[in-house]
């Protein structure tokens, strides 16, 4: 009878303390790379957002042979709950303040040239079309830090400034978005 007492005692307490430290331990390994994944994800808001933008942009080209200024005029508005301030050239649709309390401001962008040479550096519209060029750009805080994440968007070849690792591409082609600033990797 007393053997089988002892088969149904259950675990000793330094057994329990090493499974809860091993636990601790993973615990502490993946909950920061488990913050930066999802911050990451955060990051795909701006970068759909920007070429839905890039689409309403070209659409309202193909129709009138000029770019605009302003989102209501083209058809864009995004989501609600959008974590991201959207700029291009006209009024700014800011990011949802309920959601996200603490506002930014940005005045780093990329540059945009088409194949006529007109280029512009700040989100809107230069020269005049048809030999015209559009920047659209993102900006937030994405992981609530001190620094902000900046994405921009362009009809052409799209060139960003090259400051330092926080912007790792430099150049991509009209309608792929470009990071100017990560905010998740700074």
């Amino acid at each position: 009878m007393m053997k089988a007492i002892r088969k149904n005692r259950g675990f000793t307490l330094i057994e329990l303390m090493i499974v809860v430290a091993i636990i601790g331990i993973l615990a502490a390994i993946a909950i920061p790379n488990f913050i930066k994944f999802q911050a990451k994800s955060k990051q795909s808001e701006g970068k759909t957002n920007l070429k839905a933008i890039f689409t309403a942009e070209k659409a309202y080209y193909g129709e009138r042979d000029a770019f605009n200024n302003t989102f209501a005029i083209v058809g864009y508005q995004p989501e609600g709950g959008n974590r991201y301030n959207y700029a291009v050239g006209g009024p700014v649709i800011a990011q949802d303040s309920v959601r996200f309390p603490n506002s930014v401001t940005n005045s780093t962008w990329s540059t945009v040239t088409n194949a006529a040479g007109n280029s512009t550096t700040t989100p809107g519209v230069s020269a005049s079309c048809p030999n015209c060029a559009f920047l659209a750009g993102a900006y937030g805080n994405v992981d609530n830090d001190s620094t902000i994440d900046v994405w921009t968007v362009g009809s052409d070849t799209n060139v960003g400034p090259a400051t330092s690792s926080c912007n790792p591409t430099l150049n991509t082609a009209g309608g792929v978005p470009l990071m100017v600033n990560d905010d998740v990797a700074c």
